[in-house]
């Protein structure tokens, strides 16, 4: 599964990453981790402080991995909208989810001060980023000019990961992109029209 030249920390970690988005912290073993590994015994504590240790590098890896992604897409040319557009189209796995939005409805991670942090330390920088879209968009007139750049960047956030429950609650993808469609018509200014004949 992984590459022969991947360090075995590496394999460690990104089989994790793999467990964690889908069982969870609480439903991923040690034996697990090491199975999908390809690991020794005993590998984990040569590497890590166990499986909070892991946890925590995995967590951070994935937050770090999703933070250039997201970063590649808003930080392309085009408008302040096509920008904000792009990120909210953009190819997702949507019906497996977030793999960082999942960790904050898994309570191992929330209860923990350290498994958090990188979480919040993403969602905050997404957040803050988009804002930063937002008002160049505002001062160009491409949003309303009343909007607030924060509350705007909060509710971008909430549709993305809402959107991720309503498609894995309905097993369709469609849920996603009618959250994506709708938000998109709501930011758009009922005067303007959009490149492409889009309003």
């Amino acid at each position: 599964m992984y590459s022969d030249r991947m360090s075995t920390s590496d394999r460690l970690i990104e089989s994790t990453r793999e467990l964690l988005w889908e069982r969870g912290y609480g439903g991923t073993s040690p034996k697990a981790i090491l199975e999908h590994a390809g690991a020794g015994q005993g590998s984990m504590y040569h590497h890590f402080r166990g499986k909070p240790g892991l946890a925590l590098a995995a967590i951070r890896r994935t937050a770090e991995e999703m933070r250039a992604t997201t970063e590649d897409v808003l930080g392309r040319p085009g408008s302040p909208y096509e920008r904000v557009e792009a990120y909210l189209r953009r190819e997702r796995d949507v019906l497996r989810g977030c793999p960082v939005g999942r960790l904050t409805m898994d309570a191992d991670v929330i209860a923990s001060d350290e498994l958090r942090a990188p979480v919040d330390e993403f969602l905050t920088w997404l957040r803050g980023r988009l804002a930063s879209i937002v008002e160049e968009g505002r001062e160009q007139g491409q949003f309303a000019p009343g909007a607030d750049a924060e509350e705007i960047a909060s509710v971008i956030v909430a549709t993305v990961q809402g959107g991720y429950v309503l498609a894995r609650a309905s097993g369709s993808p469609a849920a996603f992109d009618t959250a994506v469609r709708g938000l998109l018509t709501l930011l758009t200014p009922g005067d303007r029209q959009l490149p492409g004949g889009r309003r």
